[in-house]
């Protein structure tokens, strides 16, 4: 095992984009938007999570390079069954932030589950996927 060599690489912009869906039962839901969790807020915990997620990802993903991020955020909104998370992060520099968007909808994710598992263990996390990624030398890609 070795970490890649990136120290030739120029520093470019780049962009990734991923998505998650944590399914849920409806009452679990509506607890969320009521405000009846007993831990607190959980969508604002859940978008704090991925963010500290994005910065904690070479601590996590052996080999992973660590970057300078420019720009993260995690969006998340209700869909058929329960949430869906997104999660978008951006840098200048000269490898990509894939990984940091897949942990920050991991974490996310988790953290949905965390707040509300003594009311839900029956939730599931679907679905983690790259959805966009744009800079370096593989230039853009894009889920169909």
């Amino acid at each position: 095992m070795k970490m890649v060599d990136v120290g030739g690489k120029e520093r470019t912009e780049r962009v990734a984009r991923a998505s998650a869906k944590v399914r849920m039962l409806p009452a679990s839901l509506e607890r969320i938007y009521q405000g009846q969790v007993e831990k607190g807020d959980v969508l604002a915990a859940a978008k704090l999570a991925g963010v500290m997620a994005v910065k904690r990802t070479p601590d996590l993903i052996p080999l992973c390079h660590p970057i300078s991020v420019s720009a993260a955020t995690v969006e998340i909104s209700p869909c058929d069954e329960g949430l869906a998370l997104t999660a978008e992060v951006k840098t200048v520099d000269r490898t990509g932030v894939e990984m940091e968007a897949l942990c920050a909808v991991m974490a996310a994710a988790l953290t949905v589950y965390d707040m509300l598992k003594s009311v839900d263990r029956g939730m599931s996390i679907e679905r983690v996927q790259l959805e966009h990624k744009a800079g370096g030398r593989t230039g853009t890609w894009s889920r169909t």
